[in-house]
């Protein structure tokens, strides 16, 4: 995967509120755990470290199905990553995920 693309998945999760920004790191929730190893080819690609996925609850997809939230911490090396400016742009300090918690 090129730099721009990993970016560009970056962004299109940040608005989605699937990643977030905390502190030094970046934490990504979703139910997929697909999606978790896309995202950390994409944090790999820019130059960052995947420093732990857990799964973290159970939630509820309609009456009768659970499936498993995973919640990704990651770290980019650069203090001032053009990804850091987007998520102060257009990011939120919530995943979508918090109200099951």
């Amino acid at each position: 995967m090129l730099p721009p693309e990993a970016q560009k998945k970056m962004q299109c999760w940040i608005r989605s509120r699937h990643l977030i920004s905390s502190r030094n790191f970046f934490i990504f929730e979703t139910v997929d755990y697909a999606t978790i190893e896309r995202f950390s080819e994409c944090i790999y690609t820019l130059g960052g470290a995947l420093i732990s996925v857990d799964a973290v609850d159970k939630i509820w997809m309609g009456n009768h199905r659970q499936v498993i939230l995973y919640r990704a911490k990651a770290s980019l090396h650069t203090p001032c990553h053009e990804l850091k400016q987007y998520w102060i742009k257009y990011g939120s300090f919530h995943t979508r995920f918090d109200r099951y918690l």
